[in-house]
């Protein structure tokens, strides 16, 4: 059985906008990639509201910092053949990452050298791993996330570039979001049901291809 670590923040964890609250349990993405793949591979769901690439975000009550945390769930998890790194939306918060797709670029670049460095103490193989580059934002009338995102529209439209870039440079596999799905105008980062299932599906098809 092939195992896969599914490591995000809030598109992860299925944040719906409309509610504000959570997805149904089988519209979020990676149990559609659950669905999709079938009883030969076990989908390990691991996503937080806020979580960064690399950054502290000394606002928040849970350690947001991805860097910080992977290897206690790389340690927990294994053995796992692939780690999908979907982050790099939150970065974009001036008070976290700084807010430019460079630095969640240098992010996501950390966390593929946290994976590959990690030391197993049962000897097991280093995992595969598929970066996701998030989608871009989009224009809000909501003001709490206007404020939050608003300014970093044009940076996110640098993310698919930037982390293909960091792809190459670590011969990794890169899925860009922005390819296949929409974030939604109510708040203008998440996705709604039908782009969550998108994202599922077409991570699925990268993977299918893998295995």
């Amino acid at each position: 059985m092939k195992t896969i670590l599914c490591y995000g923040d809030s598109l992860t964890w299925g944040y719906d906008a409309e509610g504000p609250g959570r997805h149904a349990y089988a519209d979020r993405w990676p149990s559609v990639i659950a669905h999709q793949l079938g009883d030969d591979v076990r989908i390990i769901p691991e996503g937080l509201n806020g979580r960064t690439t690399a950054y502290d975000d000394h606002l928040a009550a849970a350690d947001r910092n991805g860097a910080r945390i992977l290897p206690t769930m790389l340690a927990s998890h294994e053995p796992i053949d692939v780690v999908i790194l979907a982050l790099g939306t939150n970065d974009l918060k001036r008070h976290t990452g700084g807010g430019t797709a460079f630095q969640a670029a240098a992010g996501i670049q950390r966390l593929i050298a946290v994976v590959r460095e990690f030391r197993s103490t049962m000897g097991f193989a280093i995992p595969d791993v598929l970066i996701v580059s998030p989608p871009a934002l989009v224009p809000t009338q909501d003001p709490d996330f206007h404020q939050m995102f608003g300014g970093a529209i044009e940076e996110s439209r640098q993310l698919k570039s930037a982390y293909a870039r960091v792809a190459q440079q670590e011969q990794c596999a890169h899925l860009a979001a922005s390819d296949h799905c929409m974030a939604t105008p109510l708040d203008g980062v998440h996705l709604d049901a039908e782009n969550t299932r998108t994202l599922g599906f077409a991570l699925a098809s990268a993977l299918k291809s893998r295995f």
